[in-house]
Parts: C-alpha cells; structure tokens; sequence
C-alpha cells in the first residue's frame, strides 16, 4: 500500500480512535471508579455513624517549610461523609437572603446551605442542598496553639441574632467565642445575593487558619473536574482534582480559592490582599485548603451555583472559578457567545442549535476543502489501485508515481482528515462549556426535553444522533481497501450512540444538529462532484 495513503488512513483512525477512547474512558473507568468511592464511603458511614470527626490543630510551625518546599508538621483532618440532614441543636444562626439559606453551627462553621432558587432542586423535589452532615464546614477555624485548638472545638459560640433577613438588604452577623485566654470573633456582612464579607481576629497574639471547607458534593459526577483550584498574583490557575492530592503543599499569594463539584463551589477571594493558602489531603487524598489568618484577616465569600453572570458581578476574575480544562482559551469566549445568543432567543436549546450553526459556518473552509480533497481521492482510488498493483514490489516507484498523480489532479492524501483533527479543540471546547455551564439547569427546549443538564429520559436525541451518523458516513467518500477498517468505521455510529445516552442533552443536542448540517454539507459537495462528472461524459 502507497506510504502517503497508508498515513491518511493512519490519521484518520487516529482522530476516531481519540473521540472514542475520550468517551469510552470516562464511562467505562471514571464512572466506575466513582461507584466503587460512593460504595466505600457508604461502607464507612455505617462503621462511623454517630461517631464525630477527629480534629486536630495545626502546628504554628506549618508557616515553615522544609527543604523540599512541603509544609510540615501539618497533620490531618477526618473526612466522615454522611447524610445532608445536620442536627437543629447544631445550628446557632439561620441566614436568609434572597438566594439560599446558609445554617451557621455551634462552631461558627456554615454547616448547610440550601438554594432557594426554583431551578435547583434534587431528583426528590426538595431545593438542593451543598454539603454532608460530617464533612470539613467552611469557615472552620484551627488554632495553631494545640490546647487552645482543643478547647475551641468544645466551647460554643455566641450569635448575635439567631435569625437574619438579608433578603431585601444587607445584614450584619458577629459570632463570639470566649476561650481561655483569648477570644475569636467572627464579623459577617451578608448581602442579598447571598455573597458575605467575613472578618476574624483573636485576641492575646493567638495564630489561627480558616479553611472554605470540603467542596459541595451535589455533582461530584464522571463528565467534569471536581476538587479544588486557586487563582495567584500573576494570573495562574492551579487545579488539583480530588483524589490527587498526596502531600502537604504551601500557595503563596492566591486571589480566590475554591473547592467544587461540577456545578457549585465554595469560594473564598480577596483581590486587594492575597492570601496564603496551605493544602493538606484528607484520608481520600482529597484537597482540603486552609488560609493562613495570623491574628486577623479578611476576605469575602461565595458558596453555591457557578453561574457566569452572577461570578462576573461579584468581579470579573471570579469567572475563573469555572474550569474548562485545556481549551479554556477557546471555551470561555465560546461561553460568552452562547450567553449572548440567549440574551436574544430566550431559549438554551435553541441557543445550542444556533450557535452549531455558527461554529459550522465558521469552520465551513475547513470542512469544504477536506470534503473536497476526500472527493478527489474517491474519483482518483482506480488509478491509485492500478499504481498499487503495477509497482508492487518497487515501493520507491509506487510513492513516486502516486505523488506524480496528487500532483496531476491537485489531490492532497492528507486533506481529508487534516480538517477534523484541526476541528477537535473545537469540540473539546464545546464540550466542557455545555457540562459546566449551570445555566443549563432546569432549561427546557421542546416537547420532552424539560433539563438540557441531564440525560434525554427518552433517548430521542442520542438515537437521532446515532441516525444522523450512520447517514453521514454513507454519503462520505470512503477510500479505505481494508475491509477491517470499513467494519469498524460502520460500527462507529451505534458505538457513540450508546455513550451519548448518558450525556447530558445540550450536548447530544450539539452533535445532533452538528451531524445534520455536516451531512447537509457533504450533499452539497457530492452534487458538485457529480455535476463534473456528469459534463466530462
């Protein structure tokens, strides 16, 4: 077989072979690997039921580090995962504002918060709340002082109000807790929207951390990053995922941090002073991070939906909490689009629909001139075979006579797929936006599909999907001699197919109109092709 052909098909391969092991692998091992963590959390829940997580202050010499650059002398929290229910005798003070209700604890931790808004509710109907019971609580504090941390996790705080209205306007929450030889005060400044000023200071030079907790676990799902990310000084993002946190680690100068699932985040930012940040994994190398607070500090707060707007109005860079991955460089002016056609239609669904259209039009010279290149090695595949056949045993003669006849007809046996695999950031792109964009929560398009965030209950997209595939490869030019490889390419459509069954409709509803107008496109090409062809007879 030609060298150059043999690479096209090569190529080609290549570019199916990663879209299906990107999809095959986040179903056949993610999914399952978070099962079998699901299934051993439950296992431990019933070992530790009622038994209170183990806390342990960190030492003041954690501000250190040691050659290595590790913090040390750090040690470690347990993460007890229960159920969402926290006891009423827990709860000191109930915050209302116009967004959610947070649930303040005899610790002066956020224990709870519920979303208010009609679109976040559970598969139960009952408004979506963020946390375990036993998991690390925002806003925890540890003393560096061991026998002072030790008493703080005993003496309970005082609220000034065990009732606050910040619905309409903003309120004011002070916690006090009187320790021996000193006392922490908590000043909280809630707004309506649900975002907080928060300010702490202890009393007698005693050193403290505070940490923005364990993240939400609503969403902690197989498709999307989850764990934790920072932003620092100079604009760089560091993400590490849950379970890859395997060692002690010092942030300098961070500008927000965050732990998240795929939709929610628990967010701590302060834009004037950065923060000093130390990680430590939990028993599940999960990141925990705690804020080094000396004897007074302050930032702002944020727990709940990642929404863009809503990030955008707290400050621009908060944007960053939402992690596309590697295309975010595509996906974040990609998202600033699809929020702008909404802005007009009204409707994500048709919103998608639109803006496949546009990507389309966009990558449309792309595609005609490898729809065109695949046309032109389809007319050309007799010749080729008699090329084949005649130098076969002269492979130098063979390459040089093929590229001889590229040359001739203006055919380029890398045309075909070049196009594609140049489209796949674009893909990937579009991909991360539509698993992380929240706003798709509870939006309908038509008729059965009421949630573009979850799966199509009928499986009517992903079907159509798989249609509109099969039609797109029989009206494809098709080169391929091996018979192996025409089996596995028409095996392809009922492969994707079943994965896209899973994923959630915005995204099957992407591919479906992207199929349609890439089959509309290959019509159009294919008529011009045989329009020629119908002149030179």
């Amino acid at each position: 077989m030609n060298q150059n052909n043999g690479m096209q098909k090569r190529m080609l391969i290549m570019t199916l072979v990663v879209f299906v092991f990107f999809i095959a692998y986040e179903f056949l091992v993610l999914k399952p690997q978070q099962e079998a963590k699901a299934a051993l959390v439950k296992q431990e829940q019933a070992q530790k039921q009622n038994v209170a997580p183990e806390v342990n202050a960190l030492d003041a010499k954690m501000l250190t580090t040691d050659v290595n650059g590790n913090p040390v002398n750090m040690s470690k929290s347990v993460d007890a995962l229960s159920s969402k229910v926290v006891a009423s005798s827990e709860i000191v003070s109930v915050i209302k504002t116009a967004k959610n209700i947070i649930e303040i604890d005899n610790l002066g931790r956020v224990a709870q918060v519920t979303l208010l808004e009609e679109k976040y509710k559970d598969e139960n109907g009952n408004q979506i709340k963020l946390f375990e019971a036993n998991q690390l609580r925002p806003l925890e504090i540890r003393f560096a002082d061991v026998n002072l941390n030790t008493e703080a996790f005993k003496v309970s705080v005082i609220a000034s109000s065990s009732n606050v209205d910040a619905t309409t306007s903003t309120q004011e929450l002070i916690l006090t807790q009187n320790l021996n030889g000193t006392v922490l005060t908590k000043k909280l400044t809630i707004y309506s929207d649900g975002h907080y000023d928060l300010n702490v200071s202890a009393t007698n030079d005693k050193q403290f951390f505070i940490t923005n907790g364990f993240r939400p676990n609503v969403l902690a799902d197989m498709y999307a990053v989850h764990g934790f990310i920072s932003k620092l000084n100079d604009n760089t993002l560091k993400t590490i995922e849950d379970g890859d946190s395997d060692k002690n680690e010092n942030i300098v100068g961070a500008k927000f941090i965050s732990s998240f699932d795929r939709y929610y985040a628990t967010v701590i930012y302060n834009f004037d002073k950065s923060l000093n940040v130390t990680l430590m994994p939990d028993t599940s190398s999960n990141p925990q991070g705690f804020i080094h607070g000396g004897t007074d500090v302050s930032f702002s707060g944020f727990i709940g939906p990642k929404n863009h707007r809503d990030l955008n109005a707290l400050n621009p860079e908060l944007i960053d909490v939402i992690d596309y991955g590697w295309f975010t460089f595509i996906a974040k002016p990609m998202f600033l689009l699809l929020q702008f056609i909404q802005g007009y239609v009204g409707n994500w669904g048709w919103t998608i629909v639109i803006l496949t259209i546009l990507i389309k039009l966009v990558l449309y010279p792309l595609s005609y001139k490898g729809m065109v290149s695949m046309q032109k090695l389809k007319d050309l595949a007799p010749k080729m075979k008699e090329i084949q056949v005649k130098y076969k045993d002269d492979k130098q003669k063979q390459s040089m006579h093929m590229m001889e006849l590229y040359k001739k007809h203006g055919a380029n046996p890398m045309g075909g797929c070049l196009p594609l695999i140049l489209q796949i950031p674009v893909f990937f792109a579009i991909y991360r936006v539509l698993l992380n964009a929240i706003e798709l929560k509870g939006a309908d398009w038509i008729f059965w599909v009421h949630d573009l965030a979850e799966m199509d209950p009928y499986f009517v997209l992903p079907i159509l999907m798989g249609v509109t595939m099969f039609l797109q490869q029989k009206i494809t030019p098709n080169t391929m001699q091996d018979e192996m490889q025409k089996k596995i390419f028409q095996f392809l459509p009922v492969v994707f197919t079943f994965f896209f069954l899973w994923f959630p409709a915005g995204l099957t509803l992407y591919w479906f109109i992207n199929n349609l107008f890439t089959i509309g496109q290959q019509y159009y090409i294919n008529s011009i092709f045989e329009r020629k062809r119908a002149e030179k007879n």
